[in-house]
């Protein structure tokens, strides 16, 4: 049996997702998208920040790998209601890619693509 600590004495720390973005050609109508889908308050300039909201998981936010057909980079966000979030996605210019679905032992989820086809994951709070 190997001592965990031993095992991992020439390894370096796991960096940990810290930042994330979404490029936008119209970025004023992502703007008023993301803003009004998830309440978000976007600031002004060249990189437009966009600060944590509260109620998220802690310590902070984490991601996967998964398999695809092409290379991209998503966002997963928490909602109170994935249904009225659904409606109002699709209202601002947004298109459902998959309805409510829950694997076992998982949260409720369900996909959109923003006005620009960039994928959203919504996370039933």
């Amino acid at each position: 049996m190997t001592d965990s600590t031993t095992a991992d004495a020439g390894r370096d720390w796991a960096r940990p997702v810290v930042h994330w973005a979404i490029e936008a050609r119209d970025v004023e109508a992502q703007r008023a998208f993301y803003g009004a889908l998830f309440s978000w308050d976007i600031g002004d300039g060249p990189f437009a920040p966009i600060e944590a909201g509260f109620g998220g998981p802690e310590p902070g936010p984490a991601g996967h790998l998964q398999a695809s057909d092409t290379s991209r980079v998503s966002i997963y966000v928490q909602v109170r209601d994935l249904r009225e979030t659904l409606d109002r996605a699709v209202e601002l210019g947004g298109t459902i890619t998959a309805e409510p679905f829950q694997l076992e032992g998982q949260p409720t989820l369900a996909f959109i693509t923003d006005p620009e086809g960039n994928p959203v994951g919504l996370v039933q709070q």
